[in-house]
């Protein structure tokens, strides 16, 4: 049993978040006396093919226009954090989920950053868990949402702690 921790990043906010809930995972299996190995990777280095022994997969990335990031909306982003790396702008959680074999004995939890605005729709987080379920993943659900203060960041007061607090909540998908 293992867990892996996915995520796409352009300006260091969603990854921040992954590492949180990384963190919280990790103290609660410590807590309950588990030594459950815990991978956390950039999606342009996720396995496409997931490793037998991962039961739970947590998956996220940042919301842009509306959904799941796009190679149009991810070169406009990077442009913006001057980052010219092209593995980062032709993959993202879009493309990996196109790509991944995934188990049925994995459970999935996605989760996204997205801008604090009223009234704005769209969630990356949703967006992944249909096309998680569209490829026929059985357990996926629709995770978490963690707030940035404007499209480079920051994350909002008090987000981290939220994600290493809903980390730790993750480990009953154990």
């Amino acid at each position: 049993m293992s867990v892996l921790v996915v995520y796409e990043s352009m300006f260091g906010n969603t990854k921040s978040i992954a590492e949180a809930v990384a963190d919280g995972l990790r103290e609660a299996l410590t807590q309950r006396g588990d030594s459950v190995p815990l991978t956390l990777q950039e999606v342009t280095e996720a396995p496409e093919a997931l490793p037998d022994d991962v039961t739970l997969l947590v998956l996220g990335g940042p919301t842009h226009a509306l959904s799941m990031s796009r190679e149009s909306t991810r070169e406009d982003a990077l442009e913006k954090a001057q980052d010219t790396d092209p593995a980062r702008k032709a993959t993202g959680v879009r493309e990996w989920i196109a790509k991944a074999s995934v188990p049925p004995h994995v459970t999935v939890v996605t989760f996204d950053t997205k801008v604090k605005k009223a009234f704005v729709p769209g969630s990356a987080a949703r967006s992944a868990a249909k096309a998680l379920h569209g490829r026929g993943i059985p357990d996926v659900e629709r995770g978490e949402t963690f707030w940035v203060a404007g499209t480079p960041g920051p994350l909002l007061d008090g987000e981290s702690e939220r994600a290493r607090a809903w980390g730790a909540g993750l480990v009953e998908h154990l």
